[in-house]
């Protein structure tokens, strides 16, 4: 009896480990477009999420780990798109602008995937995409995003380069 329950316990950590190595080594968040101004002082980054559980933004740094004037996630479709902003003002209000700590993105949102979907046809107004928008007063360089999925912290890099 203790053999079998032993060996049980042995089995389900083996698991355990292995879906958490796979997670660590696949991080779940995708990029995909990247937009910004002229003077790169506003950048838009198509963000989804290509695991099975919701990803939670914790912060979001842009060049040397600095805090940027501002940022909002985008909810939108793939069939309306994003709407890359200088500021949150004016015509950015249209646009469903959302402070980064009340959002969680859902699984299977990646942007590759969206964009299969519109290349098939198959692309509704219910499918969610998810933008991530940040402004400075600065030239912005890279954003750094960090994010929790499934208890796991994770950073993602993304150089913005045109």
């Amino acid at each position: 009896m203790k053999k079998t329950t032993l060996i049980s316990v042995v089995i389900v950590a083996v698991l355990v480990i292995g879906l958490f190595s796979f997670i660590k080594l696949n991080p779940p968040l995708a990029s995909g477009t990247i937009g910004s101004t002229s003077e790169k002082q506003g950048v838009l980054i198509s963000i989804g999420n290509k695991g099975f559980s919701n990803i939670k933004i914790n912060d979001v740094l842009i060049n040397n780990h600095e805090e940027p004037l501002d940022k909002k996630i985008q909810l939108s479709n793939p069939l309306k798109g994003f709407y890359i902003a200088a500021d949150f003002d004016g015509e950015a209000k249209e646009f469903d602008l959302t402070d980064i700590e009340d959002v969680s993105i859902e699984p299977n949102t990646a942007p590759s995937s969206q964009l299969d979907k519109v290349n098939d046809g198959t692309a509704t107004e219910d499918d969610k995409s998810y933008g991530l928008s940040v402004i400075n007063n600065e030239e912005i360089n890279e954003v750094i995003i960090h994010y929790s999925y499934l208890g796991l912290s994770f950073e993602k890099v993304i150089p913005i380069r045109f």
